[in-house]
């Protein structure tokens, strides 16, 4: 196996030189992030059934455009090309997803040999081009048929997940060595069964509950068994979308708002998964929506699986208020829907903070990144911490020659890794950064609108053509110094074979 960075072998606090240039650490992970159903298609081939993106993405009026990830970027037949692309422009890391339905596709039973073949190869390639390889179980592809038999609110399903989890860790646990067991379960949870503007698009408040009570257990179900076929060098780790959430003014109410929006968003699994409870004032907010009947005795303590990392995704701040008349849920960032996400807060007002927006009507704001890593580093002292996505989507397009400049990108990264870099001299201990995303691909209800990707997909012809931003951040990978936003502008004049500025054929 070729030798790759581990996520524990970085001792060294991060410097600034005389030169007030920003250094990272040596062996830290500079690494891209993508999702099985947004990039790999195929998804009738070589044995995968449905998932509930594919059900909720042909449903008619679900997503932007009618689109549907049955071809996405068709990375399950490029692959090869894409790893080229990431080992040319000497990323370290790369962070994907196994697809469920392509290993499991009932959800039950044995694995499909050809589904886990693809996910072999594909680490193989990556570990022979120097690429750390991290794993991700479940980003949101469940299987169908355990939707159909209740889906998360069902019990049965954080079993099947450790039953999952297993067969996965065990065909891929000798060349993977860091795994995270559930990707933003929040948006599993509240989205799923909430709002509805996520698969499986229902809007049961009681059923947003109960679903994230069992994604809890289903990540210390699953990481128990992945442990238990891990050799010894595995780390597991889980990716939560902790909110930064702030109150619009200093007032008792809009304090109160705050509280219980961040019980929603973070706490909610934070509290069991680092401290074996759910937070008493959360209980209470809920009370008249559940029971909570369904936490049997010995499940939170499951859910307190220890971790050897603490995955954080971030993109943009919250900011809350009480009631003030203005249909909140609507202005959430997380899509139009008549019904709230944000079960038992549903009064709670959301406010778009003043400032640059990327094209999600996000926010640009780092200090968020710096809050959140500064919050779980007193939080969880002495617990590892990586960010497993951060990024932005921007309306940006290919100019003459076909190259792609994309200085918006470029200043949201360097604004963000300005503030991880003060965090890290803050004293978080951060181990790795994973950028949302390495490729333009299918963003769930938004369709093909929004581009997140350092390397811009045609969706006509599938080519590859690296952004401005790709090389910015390659630069970056090569030589753990942050560069200057300028000098994403001009790109090297004779870049790395294979990474150039103009488009990739399609194979």
């Amino acid at each position: 196996m070729t030798d790759v960075p581990d996520v524990h072998d970085i001792s060294e606090t991060p410097r600034v030189p005389p030169s007030g240039e920003l250094r990272f650490p040596p062996g830290f992970l500079w690494g891209t992030a993508t999702a099985a159903y947004q990039i790999e298609g195929a998804v009738r081939e070589d044995g995968r059934t449905p998932s509930i993106w594919d059900t909720f993405s042909h449903t008619p009026g679900r997503t932007a455009a009618g689109d549907t990830g049955d071809t996405a970027t068709d990375h399950y037949h490029r692959w090869r090309e894409d790893v080229a692309l990431m080992k040319d422009l000497g990323y370290r890391a790369y962070r994907f997803s196994v697809a469920w339905p392509r290993v499991q596709p009932t959800g039950r039973g044995p694995a499909v040999q050809r589904g886990l073949d693809f996910y072999r190869a594909l680490v193989d390639e990556l570990l022979a081009a120097g690429i750390q390889p991290m794993a991700t179980l479940y980003h949101w592809d469940l299987p169908q048929e355990l939707e159909d038999a209740g889906g998360w609110p069902a019990r049965d399903t954080a079993y099947r997940y450790a039953e999952y989890a297993r067969l996965v860790g065990e065909a891929l646990g000798d060349r993977v060595q860091l795994w995270a067991t559930l990707n933003e379960p929040w948006c599993s949870a509240f989205l799923g069964y909430g709002s509805g503007v996520h698969a499986p698009g229902r809007t049961e408040p009681a059923a947003a509950l109960r679903a994230a009570h069992h994604l809890n257990l289903a990540h210390g179900l699953g990481a128990t068994a992945l442990r238990s076929v891990l050799p010894g060098q595995g780390k597991i780790t889980v990716s939560l979308n902790a909110g930064v959430v702030r109150p619009l003014t200093g007032s008792p109410a809009d304090e109160d708002a705050q509280r219980r929006i961040d019980a929603l968003a973070t706490r909610v699994f934070s509290d069991p998964m680092l401290h074996g409870s759910y937070p008493e004032s959360l209980l209470a907010d809920t009370a008249g929506i559940t029971d909570w009947s369904f936490v049997r005795d010995g499940d939170l303590a499951t859910a307190k699986h220890p971790l050897d990392a603490l995955g954080l995704n971030y993109y943009a701040p919250t900011v809350v208020s009480a009631a003030d008349g203005t249909d909140g849920p609507r202005r959430d960032g997380h899509g139009r829907s008549d019904h709230s996400p944000w079960t038992g807060a549903e009064d709670v007002a959301f406010h778009q903070p003043p400032g640059e927006l990327t094209a999600m009507d996000w926010s640009v704001d780092p200090t968020g990144l710096h809050e959140l890593l500064m919050r779980f580093t007193r939080e969880a002292p002495g617990l590892p911490l990586l960010i497993t996505e951060n990024g932005a989507a921007f309306e940006d397009r290919p100019g003459p020659g076909g190259r792609v400049h994309d200085p918006e990108r470029i200043a949201y990264l360097h604004g963000h890794l300005t503030a991880v870099h003060r965090a890290m001299t803050d004293g978080a201990d951060v181990r790795g950064y994973f950028l949302w995303s390495l490729l333009d691909n299918f963003e769930w209800s938004f369709g093909y609108a929004k581009r997140f990707g350092l390397i811009r997909v045609d969706y006509d012809t599938l080519a590859r053509i690296p952004k401005t931003s790709a090389h910015w951040y390659s630069r970056l990978a090569r030589t753990n110094v942050l560069p200057d936003p300028a000098a994403g502008a001009n790109p090297d004049p004779d870049p790395v074979a294979g990474a150039g500025g103009g488009p990739v054929p399609a194979a």
